[in-house]
């Protein structure tokens, strides 16, 4: 198998497990997907639109579904008035951590039939190639303590 097959097929691979963690939380795969890009911190709707590749209209919709049901919350930014922040509710960071647990454990699970080496190997190219192609922190390092508390955005 090509590289170019093996990374287009493992990214369904991957999407497939996204979309499984996030049917056990009743989330769509997009709303995981958003969920995790805010455990680190608050974030503007045109950098989050950056970030997750949505155009204004759908991000629009993806949050305002997202909070109705009681995950994330818009607030106002301290430095500009015009802009609004999008975080985490203490329900939402619950979830957000539940998902990106699972996930990871699925994502581990698909290492089973790789050595210590292969395993180092791969992550190490994966890296590259995400570092080259400069994409976007959409999933946290597993490795890295999530926060536990909700954090509280300061006007």
């Amino acid at each position: 198998m090509g590289v170019v097959t093996a990374l287009v097929r493992s990214s369904f691979l991957v999407n497939a497990v996204y979309a499984e963690s996030a049917r056990v939380l009743g989330l769509t795969p997009q709303q995981g997907q958003l969920v995790c890009v805010l455990i680190a911190r608050p974030y503007g709707m045109s950098e989050l639109g950056t970030t997750l590749g949505l155009a204004k209209s759908s991000l629009t919709g993806l949050v305002d579904r997202t909070a109705r049901r009681g995950l994330v919350r818009r607030e106002s930014c301290s430095h500009d008035a015009r802009a609004v922040l999008v975080a985490l509710t203490e329900e939402g960071l619950e979830v957000a951590q539940r998902f990106h647990e699972a996930t990871s454990s699925r994502v581990e699970a698909l290492q089973t039939g790789l050595d210590d080496a292969e395993r180092v190997g791969l992550a190490e190219l994966l890296a590259r190639i995400v570092r080259d192609n400069k994409v976007p922190v959409v999933f946290p390092e597993t490795d890295e303590p999530l926060p536990s508390a909700p954090r509280v955005h300061v006007s």
